[in-house]
């Protein structure tokens, strides 16, 4: 019989928002490697990622909408593998104006 695994082990470092999701989020600063998620599976990460930061659980094409808590937040400007950062440098809101754009008129 072997020993139950401890509850520092059972702990995930990624979490899924929504069923469906295009991207994790990192719940602390990740260092490249398997990084275990809130959905039970395990993502590969590419480089370091900051906390709070986005990581593609799934290969995105270019283009293709991004989601986030159920909810398209952009598209992917480059092609983006599973397991790379998901950020300003390869990903573009596709909102019409934002609060912050109204304001400055």
């Amino acid at each position: 019989m072997s020993a139950p695994e401890s509850p520092a082990s059972l702990r995930y470092t990624l979490i899924q928002l929504a069923e469906g999701d295009d991207v994790l989020i990192a719940v602390r600063d990740l260092e490249p490697g398997t990084h275990r998620t809130s959905a039970g599976t395990q993502v590969k990460v590419g480089e370091r990622v900051r906390l709070g930061h986005k990581v593609a659980a799934r290969d995105i094409d270019a283009g293709e909408l991004v989601s986030r808590f159920g909810m398209a937040i952009g598209s992917a400007t480059t092609a983006i593998p599973a397991g790379r950062w998901v950020h300003t440098h390869n990903l573009v809101s596709n909102y019409i104006e934002t609060f912050a754009e109204r304001g400055a008129r």
